[in-house]
């Protein structure tokens, strides 16, 4: 009799979709260490938005689980990472990871275990090949985009020259990601002498700066802009010191991966000519996306936000999308097979996007903003002329 009543309770339970699958999503990132903020930041969006899926009854009736584990924004670490992520916690996907150098570690290894890498916090070629790897998508614009964005700006709108442009690069493949892709922009305005600039580099996880401004300051040409792809505390203790050096009046221009609200807080107050492509909209804009973002924050985060966030909240909205159209048990194949059949999907920024077996980077587009009263804005290039 107990046995019936308990087949009957079990056989109701299922009728009423009581009992859900989790499906574990991974994520490897620096959650210590001087590149935390960044790590953090991606997490705390990405949570944020399977917080609220799931409290609306999860995915196609499944509830979403993030493993996160901490890199240290090393490839040592992350390699391993990985591993665990997908061959002992049995994740169905990695997303959000953070960085470059860990990037090039862990491509390979989700290729080799069929496994989705979804959103990394990287602009870096290495999860952008032509045609791109089946089971990589990004949500974010490249450096090559980004940097290529700040020479046109520099040179067609500023009118400042080729050769008054400087490199300040971490010394590893995210910086050599960012100096390829300015030299690809001013090769394509017909600049030929790129191996001329003045370019100065720092080790990863370190504010070891000094040589690299040493090696600008020691240049032919004294730059009117600098060019830097670093993260946040060695470009905040290159930029004051530099300042201190009388490079007052110089542009210092970065790329997302810094973590704007992060570099801010290194500078402090006082700090002008800093400059930082994003790669999402200003997260104080009037855009349908951002009213979605702020409310959820306050619901499920009680944290302010900022670029950093916002970009891991839309790589998990644009990730929840392709979930849903999965069916009730996706599996990674099933998954990047209706990634890539989602012709028109809105996110909310503005415009439609699409993926494609051709085309897995969601978003191309660039959004300068500048430094001021310790927080940055948009910005106008003209209204530096």
């Amino acid at each position: 009799m107990k046995k019936l009543l308990f087949l009957a309770v079990c056989s109701a339970l299922i009728q009423s979709n009581s009992f859900t699958k989790t499906i574990k999503i991974g994520m490897s990132a620096a959650f210590t260490g001087p590149a935390q903020a960044l790590g953090n930041g991606v997490k705390e969006g990405i949570q944020t938005y399977f917080s609220k899926i799931n409290a609306n009854g999860g995915v196609n009736g499944n509830t979403l689980k993030l493993v996160a584990l901490d890199d240290g924004y090393e490839p040592k670490k992350c390699a391993p990472n990985m591993r665990k992520l997908i061959t002992k916690e049995n994740v169905f996907a990695v997303i959000g990871n953070v960085g470059t150098p860990t990037a090039i570690v862990a491509v390979p290894i989700a290729n080799e275990l069929k496994t989705p890498f979804f959103g990394a916090f990287t602009g870096s070629g290495v999860l952008r090949k032509t045609p791109p790897d089946r089971y990589i998508f990004n949500y974010r614009a490249s450096y090559a985009e980004e940097t290529a964005a700040m020479i046109k700006s520099l040179v067609n709108i500023l009118k400042i020259k080729p050769e008054e442009i400087a490199l300040f690069t971490q010394n590893d493949g995210y910086g050599d990601a960012g100096y390829k892709g300015a030299m690809k922009a001013l090769k394509s305005i017909g600049y030929k002498k790129g191996a001329s600039l003045a370019h100065g580099r720092y080790q990863r996880n370190t504010v070891n700066i000094e040589d690299g401004l040493l090696t600008i300051l020691d240049a032919e040409i004294e730059p009117k802009a600098i060019i830097m792809v670093g993260a946040y505390k060695p470009c905040a203790a290159f930029i004051k010191l530099a300042k201190e050096n009388e490079l007052t009046e110089v542009l210092f221009l970065n790329v997302s991966f810094v973590g704007s609200k992060a570099l801010a807080k290194e500078l402090g107050k006082n700090v002008s000519n800093v400059i930082v492509t994003q790669v999402v909209p200003h997260y104080e804009s009037d855009l349908p996306i951002i009213k979605e973002y702020k409310e959820d924050l306050k619901k499920f985060s009680k944290t302010e936000g900022g670029f950093v966030s916002l970009e891991g909240y839309l790589a998990a909205k644009a990730f929840v999308l392709g979930l849903e159209k999965s069916g009730k048990s996706p599996t990674k194949e099933s998954f990047i097979d209706a990634l890539e059949k989602m012709s028109s999907f809105d996110l909310g920024i503005g415009k439609s996007h699409y993926f494609s077996k051709k085309e897995h980077q969601i978003s191309h587009e660039v959004w300068p903003t500048i430094l001021k009263s310790e927080a940055f804005q948009p910005l106008d290039w003209k209204s530096l002329k």
